[in-house]
């Protein structure tokens, strides 16, 4: 082939903006990627046409931004809130009910104060997570400045002058929100706008939600399972109510829950609360929530 000939088919430019991180250079020895790729497309279609028909603010959302960038470098992009001043209000607005719905149900208020902590620890950020699909929470990030990424490296492990260099040093200590974690959030959020919860099924998705035996520590193992099995039991029903030729809704419901326990602690809080709560402990405001009584 002559070297014209190359130059057409290959664009010097396209050539130029190539990527030559570890990500891609995997990419390029995976046989099946190509055929993955079209896949991913096709689904995103799908998935885009399917989902977000019936919302209009959805619907205005650009649903290419939740798509993954195929460079591993630009997947673990740190990001921040494009909005942190609206975006920040309504989810603290999604923490309070969700603080709210643990606190209403008798059930788990009867448990030990040990059980309600292990619970309220390990299940916040699922039953959160629900919350914003059911509030159809819409965010949009952009990157960090590479300025100020370079600052918390630079401060990291030195000994800190000031109080705005302590904040820095801690900041680096911290697990930041990347791009990869944000795309992993929508995913799940788009799968349960996907399936348009009625509000009994989401009281008693959070439900069986809260109320997991497999929570390490617990006390009452054995009758938090059976709350389980009751929510679940409760939600089974409100579905074949509502739906009643859908028979593969219930296993669906439960499928889309799976993926939010692969949403991590530290992108809710370090996305969503760290503008707010600075350098507080998210979790023990949240105990100060939950056992807080009205006079």
């Amino acid at each position: 082939m002559l070297k014209g000939e190359f130059s057409m088919m290959f664009p010097l430019e396209e050539m130029k903006s190539t990527c030559h991180c570890s990500g891609y250079r995997e990419q390029q020895h995976q046989p099946h990627t190509i055929l993955y790729n079209i896949l991913s497309r096709a689904d995103s279609n799908y998935s885009n046409n399917d989902s977000l028909i019936n919302n209009n603010q959805v619907n205005q959302y650009n649903y290419n931004k939740m798509m993954p960038h195929n460079c591993h470098c630009k997947r673990q992009q740190v990001v921040c809130l494009k909005n942190p001043e609206g975006t920040c209000q309504m989810t603290s607005d999604v923490l309070v009910k969700t603080i709210c719905f643990m606190k209403s149900l008798p059930s788990f208020s009867q448990l030990p104060v040990e059980d309600q902590l292990s619970l309220l620890r390990y299940c916040w950020v699922p039953l959160f997570s629900l919350g914003l699909a059911q509030e159809r929470t819409v965010f949009e990030v952009k990157d960090v400045p590479q300025a100020s990424m370079l600052r918390r490296i630079l401060l990291n492990g030195q000994g800190p002058q000031s109080e705005e260099e302590q904040e820095v040093e801690d900041e680096g200590k911290r697990l930041l929100p990347t791009l990869a974690g944000v795309h992993k959030l929508r995913s799940c959020l788009n799968r349960l706008w996907t399936l348009d919860l009625s509000p009994k099924e989401y009281a008693y998705l959070k439900g069986a939600m809260l109320f997991n035996p497999d929570v390490p520590g617990l006390r009452t193992t054995v009758f938090i399972n059976s709350l389980q099995q009751q929510a679940q039991r409760a939600l089974q029903e409100v579905v074949l109510t509502l739906h009643p030729g859908d028979l593969g809704r219930f296993s669906c419901i439960l499928l889309s829950t799976s993926d939010l326990q692969t949403v991590t602690q530290s992108l809710i809080t370090e996305l969503f609360f760290r503008p707010v709560i600075g350098q507080a402990d998210l979790f023990n405001l949240l105990r100060e929530m939950l056992f807080i009584r009205q006079e």
